[in-house]
């Protein structure tokens, strides 16, 4: 179990995807540029069977903003896109509305 001070611990923000790229050791991995507020960062995520670059660009999604970067197959991540899925499919976590990138989720 987590306690509810530990899940406070996590920010989770809206980010905007602003690039998405192969990535260069990996057949299931994307590399994606995010802008959360001001701030750009680098995220590795494994959604490449589920989504092409054309349905990701310019899509509002939910990070974890304050991961500990990791190399992901010699590239660093520096944040972590929220999914969800099952056996036969995955999702990406979006916002219901338009709503700026930066903004908290709580």
């Amino acid at each position: 179990m987590v306690s509810f001070k530990e899940f406070q611990q996590l920010e989770l923000r809206v980010a905007e995807v602003l690039e998405v790229k192969l990535h260069p050791n990996a057949d299931r991995l994307y590399v994606l540029k995010v802008k959360v507020g001001e701030s750009e960062k680098q995220i590795v995520a494994g959604i490449k069977l589920h989504y092409s670059p054309e349905q990701l660009v310019g899509k509002k999604v939910v990070v974890v903003n304050n991961l500990e970067p990791a190399v992901i197959r010699d590239v660093e991540s520096s944040g972590m896109l929220l999914a969800a899925s099952n056996s036969e499919m995955l999702t990406i976590i979006t916002p219901e509305r338009d709503i700026p990138s930066g903004a908290q989720v709580r």
